[in-house]
This record gives structure tokens, sequence and C-alpha cells, in this order.
């Protein structure tokens, strides 16, 4: 009943449903999970119907002051907006800040904007587990654009661009030095470069950052068949740019669109969400089971002084289950 009532408000475009919708399935409540599946079932024929866009970047590379403005810009276009962001959580605390509300002050404001900082807990990837969940809900809702900024840039917070449609990567100006230190694989990934802050006395150092960029381009393999990444300047402080980025995103999704890229691309994404939830399932059951439960002190301990190996423990653990399963 309650995903019943829930789905019903949801698709009506109520805020408060959609941020109980949200919290439902970010909890790890038994009946919470079972309801919010529902949910998800109910909502499915729905979803779809938004361009997805990922955000990454360096720490103080200005993400949320970009997504302040391109999201007001997108706003005056005729669009709503949805801003799923992943605040880091401490490895000692447990704790996260959920800033992004603050540092998106006007947007949070907006009507046709809806903001979710979200902790992203113990995943890795630079999003929460729930990210692709909530995703589709906020398209339930009527946003049909929707923002998922990252935590950071790494190797391990690629994960965006596997549950979105358009990668956007923002950068410094900062030329040949910080070319050294981006990772390769973020770089191919990329489907849009920004390189942000170029105004004031950055400006000359930002173009020199976007022509380095732009022949770095051609040693990588694309990410796409139809489409070649490209870099572009902007200034999210002073808004230039902003529209120019959002007629990138408007070509990008029309080539790829009707070479039907986005649909494959798509297709692709949930199969391998199958695999991701079957894996997360699995070993949560795993834990969970007495057998292995009373199994896991001991064998941790003999790995820990070394006195068996963690493949031939693991293999113990899962012989454990398999038995009782």
């Amino acid at each position: 009943m309650i995903a019943n009532e829930l789905a019903e408000s949801l698709l009506n475009g109520d805020r408060r449903a959609l941020a109980k919708a949200i919290t439902l399935v970010e909890s790890t409540n038994a009946i919470h999970r079972e309801q919010a599946a529902q949910l998800l079932d109910l909502i499915m024929p729905h979803t779809g119907n938004s361009i997805r866009l990922g955000i990454s970047g360096v720490p103080g590379v200005g993400k949320s002051t970009f997504i302040e403005a391109f999201g007001g810009h997108v706003i005056d276009q005729g669009h709503k907006v949805a801003v799923l962001a992943v605040d880091p959580t401490s490895a000692v605390s447990g704790g996260s800040i959920l800033g992004d509300k603050t540092r998106m002050e006007a947007l949070s404001r907006n009507d046709n904007a809806f903001i979710r900082p979200s902790p992203a807990g113990q995943t890795l990837g630079g999003v929460t587990r729930r990210t692709r969940e909530t995703l589709l809900l906020c398209e339930a809702a009527g946003f049909d654009v929707i923002f998922v900024e990252t935590v950071g840039v790494g190797q391990s917070e690629t994960a965006v661009a596997e549950m979105t449609d358009m990668f956007l990567l923002m950068l410094l100006p900062g030329g040949g030095d910080e070319l050294q230190g981006i990772k390769r694989g973020i770089m191919e990934l990329a489907d849009l470069i920004l390189v942000n802050k170029s105004d004031g006395d950055q400006q000359a150092v930002a173009n020199r950052t976007v022509s380095d960029y732009q022949m770095a381009l051609h040693f990588l393999h694309p990410r796409s068949r139809n489409w070649q990444a490209r870099v572009q300047a902007i200034s999210a402080l002073k808004n230039h740019g902003v529209n120019e980025v959002w007629q990138t995103v408007e070509e990008y999704r029309e080539t790829l669109g009707n070479a039907g890229e986005i649909e494959s691309r798509r297709s692709a994404q949930a199969r391998a969400w199958l695999w991701s939830e079957t894996a997360d399932a699995l070993l949560t059951e795993l834990k969970e089971n007495q057998a292995v439960k009373a199994l896991v002190d001991p064998l941790e301990r003999d790995v820990m002084q070394g006195k068996t190996t963690p493949t031939i423990a693991a293999r113990k653990l899962i012989d454990a289950f398999r038995k009782l399963s």
C-alpha cells in the first residue's frame, strides 16, 4: 500500500514524495527494501526520459558552482533539473558533510530543481549504492535533466560513466603539468572536458590548457564511434561559456540518440547493474549466514597471522555457505 501511494504522488511531481522515495530505496531495512522494490516496479514505465549527465573533477575545481550556473540556465530553457550529489564519507567516523545544498543555494530554492546530497558510505565509484534507483525516481517525478556529481576524480570513481549518458570532466587551468596528473582512464571516459575558472589572470593559462587537452585527446581511444570528445573553456562563477556547454549537450544527445547509441549504452548499463546487484545481494546473504559467521573470526585471525591465505579462507567460507544454502 505504501508503494502504491508513494508511486502515485511521485508521478504527480510531489517533491516530498520524491524525497521519501529516495530515503526508502536507500534504507537497508529488509521491509523497506521490499517496499522499494515494489515502488521501482510501479514507476519503471515512467523512467528513461531524461538526459543523464555525470560530472567529476578534482576537489576545488568548482563542480557545485558550475552545476548551479548550468542548472539555472537549463531550467530557463524549460527543463526540470535534479542533482544527485554524493559527499565523501569519513573512513574514521563514518560521517559526511552533505554541504551541496548550501553550495547551490540559488538552485536549491528553484521549484524546478531538486538537489539530493547523499553520503557515499563504503561504496567506491564516487556514487552511492542506490544512485541508480534514485536516478529512476527523479525521472518518474518529471525531472528531465539529471546531474550525478561524483566524489573527486580517480580510477575508483569511473562508475558514474556506467550509469549516465554523457560524462563531463572538469579541470583547472594548468597546462601540461596537470595533464600529467590526470588518469588516462578518466580522460578516455570523458565526452566533454571543461576547463573551469577561465577568467581574469587565468584566461591565458586556461586557453593553453584547452589546447593541451585538445591535442592529448587525439592520442586517446574515443569512447564513442559517433562522438569526438571536446574541450571547452568556461567560467562558472562569471557564467561564461555555460550556454555553449548546453548546446554541446544537446548536440551530443541528438547525435548519439539518432545513432541509437544512447539506447544501446543504457541497455549495457542495465545488464552491468543486474550483475552488480546480484554480487552485492549474494555477499550480503553470505555474511548473514550463521555457518559463515561462526567461521569468520577464526579465519580472519588465521589470515592476519599468516597461518593461511585469503584464498583458502575464502573457499572455506563459501563451502560453509553452500552446505546450508
